[in-house]
């Protein structure tokens, strides 16, 4: 009983953490697409910035939240690992959108050809983004309905 009170305290931790990052993710995509509807480009820093978060963001939650994620639907039976089952393959399609775009963008390696296809980029990431928060939802929502 203990170790898997502890381990939901840990999770719960982790999650939190993360939720936190995420929030700090759409402030700064907002930021960045908010300085597109005036006409202006970002300056590498802030887009470089805006990949740290990503990346981090995305890591944190294959490496770190998805493995407690599995690990307390194993405990709550089937219906969650169905979720689960359904949900992952998707937050995968929404990883590979994640990396293009970083790979893109990240340090410096956006010449002036690559920035005026930002605007396109941006909308196809928040779209993927959108997405993904809503599958990730799903499993903390269910996670939760559980416990």
């Amino acid at each position: 009983m203990l170790d898997t009170v502890e381990q939901e305290t840990r999770t719960s931790s982790v999650i939190q953490r993360w939720l936190a990052e995420r929030n700090e993710l759409l402030v700064l995509y907002c930021r960045l697409t908010g300085k597109r509807k005036d006409q202006v480009l970002p300056d590498k820093s802030q887009v470089n910035q805006f990949c740290d978060v990503l990346i981090d963001y995305v890591s944190a939650g294959h490496f770190e939240v998805y493995e407690q994620v599995v690990s307390l639907c194993d405990k709550n039976g089937p219906h969650a690992l169905l979720l689960l089952e359904e949900v992952f393959p998707k937050i995968s399609e929404t990883t590979d959108i994640v990396v293009n775009f970083n790979d893109k963008y990240s340090d410096d390696q956006a010449n002036e050809d690559v920035m005026d296809q930002l605007d396109q980029d941006l909308s196809r990431l928040g779209e993927a983004i959108a997405s993904r928060v809503e599958l990730e939802d799903k499993l903390i929502n269910t996670l939760a309905d559980h416990h």
